[in-house]
């Protein structure tokens, strides 16, 4: 045993998060008992957060494949080719627990990390997106997470110089122990010039790059792996600190002598920090590693060995350099202030030696840390299948008029201004359409080409039926995408869950990961990169499942991008899709009706395919002046959200085949409300396509003049939209 390292004891077992049969499988995998920092790796590379060993064998069935994607998950990030010799990178993250324990750090540091995620590839980071999910907004701890949370990010975003340009906000009660904080982050390269994580070489140096090292973030890795206690306050230790200034230097120091021809491989550290780091680079190129931890910079003194390798301080890097460039890149990062230090090199023993004050700390088999992880083909049960609810049988309590007016001023279908307006969504110029329409429209360069990104999940479907709520979340981000039309290409997705080692749990990750690649597969719409969140539950209550979908779509001339405000007085407004009114886990239901119940609305895929297929095909044919898909909340939301995004009313038709309140606020998929001067082109081609089309009435006004009910003035309805949530904000207590 190595002087003053602990004993190891079942107690600092379970503590480093290893249950007993996983400790003996490592013991039985290295021949003896771990050194304590060999124990502190093993718990850093089979924690959950690292290993996927819960997920791994149903995110093996997520298609990843198509002619334009370039780089699939297992990278940094996924990379897709959009022509003329560019690629988009691009990946969402999750750091839901330190941000519940620390909100504007752990926002913060979540956003770096995914912008870190991007440029290792060799891209330059030009938009970032985020997905937040708090808890009821009565819960005391509520407010104060999103005060913390939207500050940290837009502190860091701002900072760094990334526009933040879209993103989702929900509350629900379910997420009061455990709010969610999704991140993702864009960037374009060269399609020639990539970058990769895989070392090459024997003898090659590994040069440690950017800030220090301190105790910030230890276990931080194996702290996301786990539910939360009544302990949750007691893990701010374990919570990074993120400097943006600093991640711009190392920004451009690495494109720099990335463009230099300095670089072999490339590796953030992030979730581990240096473990993960150095034994994905050396085991995916087939190597061994030996680090020297006396060469770290740190910015404590007396680090131990342990604590070094499990360090997540931020806006670091590690690398492997050609031989020959060392000094040039070496002059190039203290150019940019930053550290540059060669801590180890490859070698051709497949070992990961850790070296520290003299002492060997650690010597692993560097292949089996990461292939010999446990995996899990854990036990789960199917969800009850809910009742399909006929509409006919939901008694409206108020009108159409008032269910609107109370819906569009809820928390989670008011105007989150409030939240986008602290983040600098404009930086660097490119910034087409800005938050609050179906996706955010960034120019590529100097154009035309322009990228569309959302992302999106409805997670009350999910709890009531896994399948169909997977589905769902691809098909609605598909749909955004397709309604500023674009072409949409791939997705990252950042899959939320609860305690795995539960059946119904496990039951709702493998449902949703289900739906998820069936939907993928329909649109042709390959996932390239993600993560997986588990563990998301105090004291055994689970969040709602949250398998958030973030897509990329192609503009082909960003001038030519639609958005979704009425554009001129006396237009169609023209319905595409199927509407049955259906109310099952609908808005109305809940906050309306006060029920939570019923069957999600199904997904018919090849219904989605024809209608985007249509709606994209009118735009480029310049049929359509404003388009909007439907989703929370259904048709009338839509029309409300047309109508104060242009300060235009419309006159609207009665449709009686329906209760009005199944017509007008049903949540029925597949479908986008179109705005025409000339209706009966547009009717044509629906016809000659086989894609439903109902005329809904016609814009013009001040009011949304709403057939058999009271007129809504649109300023009326944009002071409600606005008012909630600075209102609320703005609260002491």
């Amino acid at each position: 045993m190595i002087s003053n390292e602990p004993v190891i004891t079942p107690d600092l077992i379970a503590d480093h998060g290893l249950t007993r049969d996983e400790y003996d499988r490592l013991v039985k995998l290295i021949g003896r008992a771990p050194t304590f920092t060999e124990l502190g790796i093993f718990s850093a590379m089979w924690n959950e957060h690292c290993s996927y060993k819960s997920s791994k064998i149903h995110l093996r069935t997520l298609p990843a494949k198509a002619p334009w994607v370039i780089q699939g998950p297992g990278e940094n990030a996924g990379v897709i080719d959009i022509g003329d010799d560019l690629a988009v990178v691009f990946k969402m993250e999750s750091h839901n627990h330190p941000s519940f324990i620390e909100p504007y750090q752990g926002a913060a540091t979540g956003v770096g990390g995914i912008l870190r995620d991007v440029f290792t590839m060799g891209a330059r980071p030009i938009a970032c997106l985020d997905a937040l999910s708090f808890g009821d907004p009565g819960h005391p701890k509520t407010r104060r997470l999103v005060s913390g949370v939207v500050a940290g990010i837009g502190g860091y975003g701002n900072s760094f110089g990334v526009p933040t340009v879209g993103g989702e906000v929900r509350f629900h009660r379910r997420y009061d122990g455990n709010c969610l904080v999704n991140a993702m982050a864009v960037g374009i390269a060269q399609k020639g010039k990539l970058f990769y994580s895989a070392a090459s070489g024997v003898g090659m140096p590994i040069v440690y790059l950017g800030s220090k090292t301190g105790r910030d973030g230890i276990h931080g890795a194996t702290m996301a792996s786990a539910e939360f206690g009544t302990d949750a306050e007691e893990k701010r230790p374990t919570v990074q600190v993120g400097d943006p200034f600093s991640e711009k230097l190392l920004l451009e120091a690495c494109l720099e002598i990335m463009a230099k021809g300095c670089v072999i491989a490339i590796q953030d550290m992030g979730a581990a920090g240096l473990t993960c780091s150095a034994v994905e680079m050396g085991a995916k190129g087939d190597l061994g590693v030996t680090l020297d931890l006396d060469r770290v910079p740190c910015r404590e003194t007396g680090m131990s060995a342990y604590e070094m390798m499990l360090s997540e301080s931020q806006e670091r890097m590690l690398m492997v350099l050609k031989p020959e460039k060392e000094n040039e890149a070496e002059a190039i990062f203290r150019k940019w202030g930053l550290d540059f230090a060669v801590v180890g090199e490859t070698t051709p023993a497949k070992r990961f030696v850790v070296r520290h004050g003299g002492d060997v700390m650690a010597n692993l088999p560097i292949k089996q840390l990461g292939d010999d992880a446990p995996i899990y083909d854990r036990p789960f049960t199917e969800p009850q299948k809910q009742p399909v609810i006929d509409a006919a049988s939901v008694k409206a309590s108020i009108g159409i008029a008032d269910a609107l007016e109370r819906l569009i001023g809820s928390p989670d279908l008011c105007s989150k201004r409030w939240v986008f307006q602290q983040y600098d969504h404009v930086i660097l110029g490119n910034t087409v359409q800005r938050p609050g329409g179906d996706a955010a429209v960034v120019r590529i360069n100097d154009g035309p080409k322009a990228l569309a990104l959302a992302c999106d999940v409805t997670p009350r479907y999910c709890e009531a039926d896994p399948f169909e709520g997977g589905k769902q979340a691809v098909a609605e981000t598909y749909r955004n995408l397709t309604a500023v039309g674009a072409s949409p290409l791939a997705l990252t997705d950042s899959l939320n869950f609860g305690n795995p080692e539960r059946p119904e749990i496990m039951g709702q990750l493998v449902g949703c990961i289900r739906g998820i690649a069936e939907a993928c597969r329909a649109l042709d719409f390959p996932v390239v990169s993600g993560n997986v969140s588990l563990y998301n539950e105090t004291n055994g209550r689970a969040i709602l499942p949250t398998p958030t979908i973030g897509g990329v779509g192609l503009v082909e001339d960003f001038a030519r991008s639609m958005t979704l405000a009425f554009k001129a007085e006396g237009e169609a407004i023209l319905l595409i899709g199927e509407t049955r009114g259906w109310l099952g886990q609908s808005l109305y239901l809940r906050d309306i009706c006060g029920r939570e119940a019923g069957a999600p609305p199904p997904v018919d895929l090849d219904a989605e395919r024809r209608h985007g297929d249509f709606v994209r095909a009118l735009i480029r044919a310049r049929l359509v002046t404003a388009a909007h898909d439907l989703s929370d909340g259904g048709l009338l939301i839509a029309l409300a959200e047309m109508a104060m995004a242009s300060g235009m009313g419309a006159v609207l038709e009665s449709h009686p085949r329906l209760p009005p309140h199944a017509f007008w606020l049903g949540e029925d998929q597949a479908r986008y409300v179109i705005t025409a001067p000339r209706a009966d082109d547009v009717a044509e081609r629906a016809r000659a396509a086989e894609v439903p089309l109902l005329r809904l009435g016609t814009t013009g006004g001040r009011v949304l003049a709403i057939a058999d009910e009271r007129p809504l003035p649109v300023r009326d309805l944009v002071s409600r939209f606005e008012h909630w949530l600075p209102h609320y904000m703005a609260e002491s207590g």
